[in-house]
């Protein structure tokens, strides 16, 4: 049974088998999701989340990120999962069309904090999460994706297995996790729709949900044995179409999933992302401004169009899954950070007449290479009759076509230095790239302390870490 393959490798795994390479991307995925839990702390979706944890009260367990108090282990994966989708900055697979750090991460970090884990246990999570959820979102991609959120459907499993690893579950717990996950994995796409703050929902929900799952488990409360391969299980349930192979295919091999990880450097749905980088490119290289442009043609895959093809977005979150929109601020201002998704973008009158000029065509070919590729062909003419084109297969931030370290620091401090400060940033960036010598998970956050605020701090102060 698949739940038993996986409960057995997430029992197997220990940090000190993992490769190198393996622990690199984990500790790179774990700070490139804490910035965006940093800066989407701060928008109004998260604050009204935060209001209605805070309400609830219950035990000190682990760190509310955008405040630094604690609150019980389930809401604060809630309230962190939720805070790290906000900005459409967090990690996508590929493959998988899912943002597993976006689930796993708050998942076992809010654990991690509960039991007092140490980084090397924290990391390890993050590896059998990320492996359980990117090889569930495998096997019934894309045919699920019409319906289903990846993120917060498959997610739910990763979250699971994450946190029943640092609980310690044994195989037949393990399995009931996966069971108990399987039965709350949701998340609908209709927030595409109005723009709604739904989306955020969804994996602040799965790492709850896994949490939960995990925690019932524990406690002897059995799950579906047969959750994913069932009859009436997860897979035919909620695809048309699927590969039951993809969940164990290698499984317990390196590569581990985590490496195949794609990080985003533009503040959008990452369908966006290729036509974007080759409108970039093209307008860098040939020095193109709107008033140069008389049309853009956008061929892509179909996926694509499904999530993205919103020629009047009504939301600035919204925008963020508008193709034309993505394409015409990026022509417009240079690029599509975080900083340009606003009110007075969504209405500027020269990117919306230039959204008129953007045609966006399905193709067929293209659509053949997706998943495995996202590719698009970007076509702009001039009205002088010039026409310039482009491909991207690979957006940046993909294995292919990597950012580096360096690039995903610089973006943590960007993203963090203004809600936690210069100081308090550089502290947890330092502290997450040398996790494994972390003690104690929870020293990590006591940075955000209400308590020190006003303090200065050094890299050692807080953190109990192993000797070299």
């Amino acid at each position: 049974m698949l739940s038993h393959r996986l409960a057995d490798f997430i029992g197997q795994i220990q940090y000190d088998m993992l490769p190198a390479t393996t622990v690199h991307m984990a500790r790179l995925a774990f700070l490139d999701w804490l910035g965006s839990a940093a800066a989407g702390g701060q928008q109004a979706p998260a604050q009204k989340v935060q209001a209605v944890v805070k309400q609830q009260g219950g035990s000190p367990q682990a760190t509310l990120l955008a405040t630094g108090e604690k609150i019980s282990c389930l809401n604060a994966a809630l309230a962190n999962g939720i805070a790290s989708h906000i900005m459409e900055l967090d990690d996508v697979h590929r493959a998988a069309i899912i943002h597993a750090g976006a689930a796993v991460i708050p998942a076992a970090l809010a654990v991690a904090e509960m039991i007092r884990a140490s980084g090397r246990q924290l990391l390890e999570a993050i590896v059998v999460g990320y492996e359980v959820a990117i090889r569930v979102g495998e096997a019934v991609t894309p045919s699920h994706y019409y319906f289903w959120h990846t993120t917060g459907t498959c997610g739910t499993f990763g979250a699971a297995a994450a946190a029943g690893k640092l609980l310690g579950l044994n195989k037949e717990q393990l399995v009931w996790a996966l069971g108990n996950a399987g039965t709350q994995a949701a998340g609908l796409w209709e927030f595409l729709v109005d723009g709604a703050m739904s989306k955020h929902l969804h994996p602040g929900k799965a790492a709850q949900n896994g949490v939960l799952a995990a925690l019932l488990a524990r406690e002897g409360f059995t799950g579906a044995m047969r959750i994913l391969e069932g009859e009436r299980g997860f897979c035919r349930a909620t695809a048309p179409q699927f590969d039951l192979s993809k969940i164990t295919a290698g499984l317990g091999k390196p590569p581990y999933k985590v490496e195949e990880n794609s990080f985003k450097i533009h503040a959008s749905c990452r369908h966006t992302h290729p036509a974007v980088d080759v409108v970039l490119e093209l307008a860098t290289r040939y020095g193109l401004k709107p008033a140069d442009i008389a049309t853009i043609t956008v061929r892509t895959y179909r996926t694509a169009l499904d999530i993205t093809a919103n020629h009047q977005p009504t939301t600035v979150y919204a925008a963020k899954f508008s193709l034309p929109f993505c394409v015409a601020l990026a022509l417009k201002t240079g690029h599509c950070g975080p900083e340009d998704f606003t009110p007075a973008n969504l209405f500027d009158p020269e990117i919306r007449e230039l959204m008129s000029r953007v045609t966006l065509v399905m193709d067929e070919e293209l659509d053949a290479l997706h998943p495995a590729r996202w590719p698009a062909v970007v076509e702009i003419s001039t009205p002088s009759g010039q026409a310039y084109r482009g491909r991207m297969d690979f957006p940046r931030g993909d294995p292919e076509n990597p950012v580096t370290a360096e690039e995903l620091v610089t973006k943590f401090h960007a993203l963090a230095a203004g809600p936690w400060g210069e100081q308090r940033s550089r502290v947890l960036a330092q502290a997450v790239l040398d996790l494994e010598n972390v003690v104690d998970v929870a020293d990590l956050f006591q940075v955000l302390s209400p308590n020190h605020y006003g303090r200065v701090w050094h890299s050692s102060c807080g953190i109990t870490q192993h000797e070299r």
